[in-house]
């Protein structure tokens, strides 16, 4: 079995106790996963901070479902691109999109979003594998 499916135990128990308590939410947590899983097969998930983590080589983005709204967190989402200024946070590193409904997936451009996080990541962990080899 893959690395990338090791924790799918885990996440579906997560899912299935969001189903139990909420409604839109779940739907939303569900296309979420569903899209940043579909961006490249190296992605990896897991269960961790209450929310589902995705790494491809390290982490990059989480899913975590609160009472009103979903969030899509990037680790590093203050060095992504915002001209719209869809982007919420004001830390030193993450950003989050907030969703409510299921157009927001569309009208706050996650999936542009995830594959921005995601070859940030992926150049990021291939510049530290150059800079590791050449010490």
């Amino acid at each position: 079995m893959s690395d990338r499916f090791l924790n799918t135990d885990k996440v579906d128990d997560l899912l299935d106790t969001l189903f139990l308590h909420e409604d839109v939410r779940v739907d939303l947590v569900s296309r979420l996963r569903g899209l940043v899983l579909a961006a490249d097969p190296r992605i990896c998930e897991e269960v961790k901070y209450g929310g589902i983590l995705f790494s491809a080589g390290s982490p990059f983005c989480g899913i975590f479902s609160h009472p009103t709204h979903v969030m899509l967190e990037f680790s590093r989402g203050a060095d992504l691109p915002d001209p719209d200024h869809l982007l919420e946070g004001d830390g030193k590193k993450r950003r989050y999109l907030k969703l409510t409904v299921p157009t927001d997936l569309r009208r706050k451009k996650v999936k542009e979003f995830v594959l921005l996080a995601l070859a940030a990541t992926v150049e990021g962990s291939r510049s530290r594998g150059r800079r590791d080899r050449t010490v």
